[in-house]
């Protein structure tokens, strides 16, 4: 029976849509794979858990890799049908990209620097012009010649020296985000002897264009724990360890003041921060405590003239203030307001000029950017006219200038990189993505936000955009996206990928609901430790608005979430599966409980303070009520798709495997699940732009096939 290792033959079908009430089976039978059960009992404050599943963690076990190329085959065979309409897909998603692109210059240090694809390439390529626009062009990195051989490639933190001569930069070629840093010399193109293993990839340069400081990353955790410092020509082994972070719920990190006059090596835990600073032109010098961590305490720093500014929750500012204080008295006793807290205002950042200085804030929701001149003289906010669009301040690492550099778009309207006069408020669109293929006309499609009403009585925003048209009668597809979590906020954003659903019929939804911050930082508490099933209720309740409110219905309704929106995923079908008929869910953290019980899991003791920690009893009885895989109970599951990648080192590829196979035992219907696995990838999938299309090309084949649309 199920105890056995065995294939059952059933015929399975594809739900499709209610419109004409009718269902697709597929061709042929197919056997699904059941893994062994071996069951192991996991024991904490008393109460023992009993995983049939826990052995799937084996990485090197053969028996592992092949259930995982098992549930492969399976997901192979059972979507065979739509493999021709994957490959459109992916060629409909790909006709809209410029394949020949390159980014808005930026100027740094008497260089504009320029990345820019080539047509039928999937890697960037890392250019510089000294001075000009019209000089001669210099490659520093062609990243299609470097990822020649490796099935994964992704290059990092690319660092220029103070004299233009060196370039500091990460690699990786396995997708666990265990980076190797190289140096190499732009003037000759060799690239130096020196290897620097398991780091973050990006690293920052003391003035003297010699010394270089990095942040190492525990082997085993990769958590971020310890600062070197390297100095040129010398191996890797002689590197000078200046800091270790000895709290195991903190990471650290390093870099350098947009003003160049300090190096800074920052720590950060969820709820607390504590940053060191040392002059740039002193590298063999001791970095001093800016303010020693007090918990609670949140701030960071950004330095102008001879002040540092402080953006903090101190004393109560939820949602933060913006203080300054002189860079020879930096404990927080000397602070000064220099914005103070608003209740309905969230401060999000500073960008600092010579001149001017710039906040990015967040008001019932909406990006608002500020802009201010020191000297008092000028104050206003860049206008913006919708509820549905995103703004941003881009990159601005030159610091004596008046042109402010910013990005904008909405959920119909392409992104468009903008230079913005801060004197005369002239702006200039540098840039507006196009979308190829000559179909796109952003007038064809309507963009709105909607409010719903939680269960608590809690209004919860919904952005949401479709084509124009559509009636309100409960037949339209409707795939609601989300993730809830880290304080993390999903800002409405246009995509020229998300077109293929929209032109078939589909509304795109993003709930933006308790966990993240788009409605200030207590939008955030009031989604996480304790209160972490508001961010699965707030889902479900804007799922019943839509279906009331004629959107849709649970025939057409999908839901789809990745990383910690794959957990809101697990949560939102065992508690309401009823809502759905399809779900994506990519790489998922489902296994909530077993995950922050081991901390030799990578980042699991720095998220303490986001789950809670489970050595604690009351945290452990809490996340075992809502942790999806010890949820799962009999009962009819929507037709799901779920992804993972074996190298993940942020959600590790067993938790989506044991939630499948328990899925698999425990389900009692006959919708479709599936689990695709990427061999070669972690966390983030396919490292070439054009690779991780057909990833989405996937996902949405899947949905689209279950309601019944077939090209």
């Amino acid at each position: 029976m199920k105890t056995l290792r065995i294939l059952c033959l059933v015929s399975i079908t594809f739900a499709t849509s209610c419109k004409n009430n009718t269902t697709t089976e597929l061709e042929t039978k197919v056997q699904y794979p059941i893994a062994d059960k071996k069951p192991t009992n996991l024991e904490k404050h008393g109460d023992v858990r009993v995983d049939n599943y826990f052995w799937l963690k084996e990485r090197e076990n053969p028996e592992v890799i092949d259930y995982l190329e098992r549930e492969n085959d399976y997901n192979d065979k059972m979507t065979a049908h739509t493999k021709d309409f994957q490959k459109d897909l992916f060629e409909e998603m790909k006709s809209r990209i410029k394949e020949d692109d390159s980014s808005v210059p930026y100027k740094l240090n008497g260089y504009w620097y320029i990345t820019k694809f080539e047509k039928g390439k999937d890697y960037p390529i890392y250019s510089r012009k000294k001075e000009t626009m019209e000089a001669e062009e210099e490659i520093l990195f062609d990243c299609n010649v470097e990822a020649e051989g490796h099935s994964y490639f992704r290059l990092a933190g690319l660092n220029i020296s103070p004299d233009n001569k060196l370039a500091a930069f990460g690699v990786d070629t396995v997708s666990r985000r265990k980076y190797t840093i190289r140096i190499k010399n732009l003037e000759t193109g060799e690239i130096y002897p020196e290897t620097i293993e398991t780091t973050t990839g990006g690293s920052t340069w003391a003035a003297d264009s010699k010394t270089l400081f990095y942040t190492k990353k525990d082997d085993e955790t990769l958590r971020s724990h310890k600062i070197y410092r390297h100095v040129l020509g010398t191996p890797a082994s002689d590197d000078v360890e200046v800091y270790s972070e000895d709290d195991d719920t903190f990471y650290t990190f390093v870099y350098k003041t947009k003003s160049k006059k300090y190096l800074v090596i920052g720590s950060g835990s969820t709820l607390t921060s504590e940053y060191r600073i040392l002059k740039a032109d002193d590298p063999m010098g001791e970095f001093k405590v800016f303010q020693p961590r007090t918990r609670g305490l949140e701030y960071s720093i950004a330095h102008y003239e001879d002040h540092f500014y402080v953006l903090t929750n101190a004393d109560e500012a939820k949602n933060f203030k913006l203080m300054k204080v002189s860079e020879e008295n930096t404990l927080k006793e000397n602070w000064e307001e220099v914005i103070g807290h608003r209740d309905d205002v969230l401060l999000e950042d500073i960008e600092i000029f010579k001149d001017y200085y710039v906040i990015s804030e967040r008001n019932n929701g909406l990006n608002l950017i500020n802009v201010k001149r020191w000297d008092g003289t000028a104050d206003y906010y860049l206008p913006f006219d919708n509820e549905t669009y995103t703004a941003y301040t881009s990159t601005n690492p030159d610091f004596d200038t008046k042109t402010l550099r910013y990005s904008y778009n909405s959920l119909t309207t392409p992104n468009s990189v903008i230079d913005f006069d801060m004197e005369t408020k002239e702006k200039e669109v540098k840039k507006e993505v196009e979308v190829l293929g000559g179909k796109f006309d952003k007038n064809n499609y309507v963009s709105e936000r909607v409010w719903a009403t939680a269960k608590d009585g809690t209004r919860v925003p919904i952005s949401m955009v479709y084509r124009k048209g559509i009636k309100k009668d409960g037949t339209n597809p409707v795939l609601q996206y989300a993730y809830g979590s880290y304080g993390s906020t999903i800002d409405p954003y246009f995509s020229t990928v998300r077109l293929s659903l929209l032109d078939r019929g589909f509304i795109y939804a993003i709930a933006h609901i308790r966990g993240g911050e788009y409605l200030g930082r207590s939008w955030y508490e009031d989604g996480k430790l304790f209160n972490k099933k508001n961010t699965f209720t707030d889902f479900i309740d804007c799922s019943k608005f839509l279906i009331e409110q004629g959107y849709t219905s649970k025939d057409h309704l999908y839901a789809m979430g990745g990383s910690a929106g794959g957990l809101l995923m697990g949560a939102v079908v065992n508690m309401a599966p009823e809502l759905y008929n399809g779900v994506v869910a990519a790489v998922p953290f489902v296994d909530v409980v077993t995950t922050m019980l081991d901390d030799s899991i990578p980042l699991t003791t720095g998220e303490y303070d986001e789950w809670g920690n489970p050595n604690v009893e009351k945290y452990y009885l809490y996340m075992k009520s809502y942790s999806p895989y010890d949820n799962v109970i009999a009962q009819e599951y929507p037709n799901m798709l779920v992804t993972t990648g074996l190298h993940d080192s942020q959600v590790q590829y067993w938790e989506p495997a044991k939630w499948v196979a328990k899925l698999r035992e425990l389900k009692t219907d006959n919708n479709v699940l599936l689990l695709h696995t990427n061999m070669e990838a972690g966390h983030g999938g396919a490292s070439g732009r054009f690779e991780a299309l057909k990833e989405v090309a996937e996902e949405y084949a899947f949905l689209l096939d279950l309601e019944g649309i077939k090209d």
